[in-house]
């Protein structure tokens, strides 16, 4: 009896270091965390403060409690790492991406007036659809070529009487060459717009005084004391040998800090403000870059307005074959694009003969597509089940289900998209054809390619918003089906 209280004594002496061992290694870990985010430590302390970290999760395993604590604090502190580590490489791609130039006369830097931009392959007139390729060549004030980029453009193609326009995609070879790409999305008169917002040599100028400190915004915190006011200086980063309060989010790591006002708490922070504060990290021979009349100024052109006309670009081609319901094929040779369309194998309802010859179910039709990123499947079934019993369908959807698996197991980047069925007429034979049939095949439709890397077109909701009810739908409801689908596709 005596010996058991003495082992129980034992035991809870034991209890008593490991928790007191315990919550001092907790202090000291929370207090690397704050070193390793705020000081000014060398590479070496912090891989010491990493060795010290391991130490700290590999400690304590025969304690559960301690474990599931040590677990948490070290998921924390991996996890503000690898944020950490993230946020250093985006910076440091940005300053990669970013121009680094250094000048001493504005003469030296971009002039839009003495640049140009110049049509390539230019053409009486275009069809909607084409891309239109724009040359820039920049020159500075003195009249020489650029040598490098970095300049930041603004290009657009708009026509004013349709209140139309569209954004180009500049690509920069870093030698004083751009190319504009534009698309022409509509009919009519194009105009071409492309401005110098900033020289590269601005640009440059502009990234590295963003990165020299806090100072262009003051902020002011008011913090209450008793019934008086008291106003102090706060924000991100304060260079003071006053006290700070410190407003730390623990697990987001981020930082807002206030003078802390004498005998007033922390904790009596109540309101900021903020104001422009008058100053500037920019040169006067930099700030010369950034007047009104040097932004935003227009590159002259080559060229005038562009006419785009509403043609086909696609040709029919004529299979042989004879009946509505053959295999259609289109072709554009000069875009390299080929487009097919066949009718699904049984069951296929309509009054018209139609030839079985090249007939095949789905999921024989896809399993011959080889596939590719430059290749899409597009996939609609409904309406021709409806008058048969629901086995049947949901049979078809599930083989179709895997030959799509199939299909992204040979070739991943091949396109699929599944078009939903769409409502009809009210009062045609609802026993037979009717939407009551209909609405169970949507949902078992969505229900079968859930979870595959599919783009589906919701017609049924585009339809029943149109209030269409038609077999066929009207031209502008299948439009806005084609821009979903092609939207999928590009």
């Amino acid at each position: 009896m005596q010996f058991s209280v003495t082992a129980n004594r034992q035991r809870a002496f034991l209890a008593a270091v490991l928790v007191g061992l315990a919550m001092l290694s907790y202090f000291l870990h929370r207090t690397e965390i704050k070193v390793t985010f705020f000081g000014s430590h060398s590479e070496s302390c912090i891989k010491q403060l990493a060795q010290t970290e391991e130490a700290f999760c590999h400690s304590f395993t025969g304690d559960r409690i301690g474990q599931r604590d040590q677990s948490a604090l070290c998921t924390v502190w991996a996890q503000q790492r690898r944020k950490k580590q993230e946020m250093e490489d985006i910076l440091t791609k940005l300053d990669q991406q970013m121009p680094s130039i250094t000048f001493r006369d504005v003469k030296t830097t971009t002039s839009a007036k003495n640049s140009k931009a110049t049509l390539l392959s230019h053409k009486d007139s275009y069809c909607v659809g084409d891309h239109l390729i724009v040359r820039l060549d920049l020159y500075d004030h003195l009249g020489k070529r650029k040598r490098y980029g970095g300049d930041f453009l603004r290009a657009r193609v708009y026509s004013p009487g349709l209140k139309a326009g569209a954004s180009g995609q500049v690509e920069d070879y870093k030698n004083g060459t751009y190319l504009v790409n534009f698309t022409l999305f509509w009919e009519g008169d194009v105009r071409v717009s492309i401005l110098l917002i900033h020289p590269s040599e601005g640009v440059s100028a502009m990234w590295a005084a963003r990165k020299k400190g806090y100072e262009k915004i003051a902020f002011t915190g008011k913090f209450l004391n008793g019934t008086s006011e008291v106003f102090t200086e706060c924000g991100f980063n304060i260079t003071t040998k006053e006290e700070l309060c410190e407003y730390l989010d623990e697990r987001d790591q981020e930082a807002f800090y206030c003078v802390k006002p004498k005998h007033v708490p922390c904790d009596a922070f109540i309101h900021l403000k903020s104001n422009n504060r008058p100053m500037s990290y920019l040169t006067p021979l930099e700030k010369s870059l950034f007047n009104r009349s040097n932004i935003g100024v227009e590159i002259p052109q080559t060229f005038g307005n562009i006419r785009v006309l509403s043609c086909n670009t696609l040709k029919f081609i004529d299979c042989h074959r004879a009946g509505l319901f053959k295999t259609h094929l289109v072709m554009d040779p000069e875009r390299n694009t080929f487009v097919q369309w066949k009718k699904h194998g049984h069951p296929f309802v309509t009054k018209e003969f139609y030839s079985i010859k090249d007939d095949h179910y789905v999921p024989r039709a896809i399993d011959r597509v080889a596939g590719g990123e430059s290749t899409a499947v597009v996939l609609t079934l409904g309406q021709h089940f409806r008058p048969f019993p629901m086995n049947i369908f949901v049979r078809r959807l599930l083989n179709v289900r895997e030959a799509i698996q199939r299909l992204h197991l040979r070739s991943p980047g091949t396109r699929v998209i599944v078009k939903a069925e769409n409502i009809r007429e009210i009062y045609i034979d609802p026993e037979r054809l009717g939407d009551v049939h209909g609405y169970p095949q949507n949902l078992v439709t969505r229900n079968i390619f859930r979870g595959l890397n599919i783009g589906f077109i919701d017609a049924w909701d585009m339809t029943t918003a149109y209030a269409t009810n038609d077999v066929h739908p009207h031209n502008h409801v299948v439009w806005s089906q084609i821009v979903m689908l092609l939207t999928y596709i590009c």
